[in-house]
C-alpha cells in the first residue's frame, strides 16, 4: 500500500487547526436568545475542518492512490500557490480600505484570471455574483455585517 506523505502532513496540521477552531469556540456561548450565537459557526467550521482533514488522511492510505507525474511539487504549482496566497493575504489587508464585497471581487477576479487562465469578463460576473451571495447570506438571511470599507462596500 501506497502512502502519500503530503497529504498525511497537510491533513495533520489541517486537524489541528480544527481542534484549535473548536476548542476556542466551546468557550463562546453557542445560542443566544434569537439565533445562532457567537460560537455556533466556528463550531462547525471546526467539524467541518476536522473531517476533511479525517478524509484528507484516510484517503492518503487508500490502496487505488497512485502518483501520477502531475501530483509530485513543482515550482511553477508552488509559484502559483504562493502568488494566490499573496493575493488572499493582499484582500484582506484591503478589508478595511475598500471593504469585504470590494476586495472579494478583485480576489476572486485575479484567482480566476490570473491563475485559472480565465477570459476577463466572465470572471467578472463570477466575482460579483459571488459577492452578491455572500452579502444576501451573511448580511440579510444570518444579519451578519461583513467588513465595510470607507466607501460603505
Amino acid at each position: 500500500m501506497k502512502t502519500n506523505k503530503g497529504n498525511i502532513l497537510a491533513g495533520a496540521c489541517l486537524a489541528a487547526f480544527g481542534l484549535y477552531v473548536i476548542f476556542v469556540a466551546s468557550k463562546l456561548p453557542y445560542v443566544s436568545e434569537v439565533e445562532p450565537g457567537p460560537g455556533f459557526f466556528p463550531l462547525w467550521l471546526g467539524i467541518g475542518l476536522m473531517s476533511c482533514a479525517s478524509y484528507l488522511v484516510l484517503s492518503s492510505f487508500s490502496a487505488f492512490t497512485k502518483e501520477s507525474p502531475s501530483d509530485s511539487l513543482t515550482w511553477p504549482a508552488a509559484g502559483r500557490a504562493v502568488v494566490a496566497w499573496c493575493g488572499l493575504m493582499l484582500a484582506i489587508a484591503l478589508f478595511d480600505w475598500i471593504g469585504f464585497s470590494a476586495s472579494f471581487v478583485i480576489l476572486t477576479v485575479f484567482l480566476i484570471v490570473a491563475l485559472d487562465r480565465r477570459p476577463l469578463l466572465p470572471s467578472i460576473g463570477v466575482a460579483i455574483g459571488l459577492a452578491v451571495g455572500f452579502h444576501l447570506l451573511f448580511g440579510l438571511a444570518l444579519n451578519v455585517s461583513l467588513p465595510a470599507g470607507r466607501w460603505g462596500l
